[in-house]
């Protein structure tokens, strides 16, 4: 009884969540994710931090419309996982931020993967592309993640995220024996 208690509460809150718009961020919110940028390093090109910030914004809203992202992340996945919908599990937004991000061949910043093995009873891990300077790993830099609040883009330093632990995406992969790592980070 107390599971299924436990499943609606999810649920309901998961719906509620899950109806926000899609902003593509407003002139304050890029202007602080391209100052946190340009806070990387000296090194890192004040236009490049800047355009970078735009783009991560504005694609995170275009990758949950292209998606058909109208509910919370968890039930997106769920659409996703039974054939409803093609794409939208945040591995699917961290491979497209990160292809999006690289498009642009930054001199100064360098565009990573990194995954959070899981810390809760749900057991699920989580992707996300990282953008830090250049030659930085992912503990130099920002996580870009559109998928956890369904389109709306949360950044933050990699290091300082409160909900995950984040790793390079290939160490993960090792570490799991996986027999075919792909060469991007």
């Amino acid at each position: 009884m107390k599971s299924i208690v436990v499943s609606l509460l999810l649920i309901a809150t998961a719906l509620v969540t899950g109806c926000t718009p899609h902003s593509g961020g407003k002139p304050d919110e890029v202007s602080q994710l391209r100052h946190a940028i340009e806070n990387l390093s000296p090194d890192v090109d004040p236009a490049e931090a800047a355009r970078a910030a735009q783009i991560a914004y504005s694609h995170a809203t275009a990758l949950a419309k292209e998606y058909q992202v109208t509910t919370s992340p968890i039930l997106h996945n769920t659409l996703v996982n039974s054939g409803v919908r093609q794409r939208g599990l945040c591995y699917h937004y961290a491979e497209d931020m990160q292809a999006r991000l690289q498009r642009e061949d930054f001199q100064s910043l360098t565009i990573l993967r990194a995954i959070a093995e899981p810390r809760n009873s749900f057991r699920i891990e989580h992707s996300s592309a990282v953008i830090a300077p250049k030659g930085a790993d992912i503990y130099g830099g920002i996580v870009l993640d559109p998928w956890r609040y369904g389109g709306n883009l949360y950044w933050s330093a990699t290091s300082k995220d409160p909900r995950y632990d984040w790793e390079p995406r290939l160490t993960v992969l090792r570490r799991r024996g996986a027999t075919r790592v792909v060469a991007n980070n």
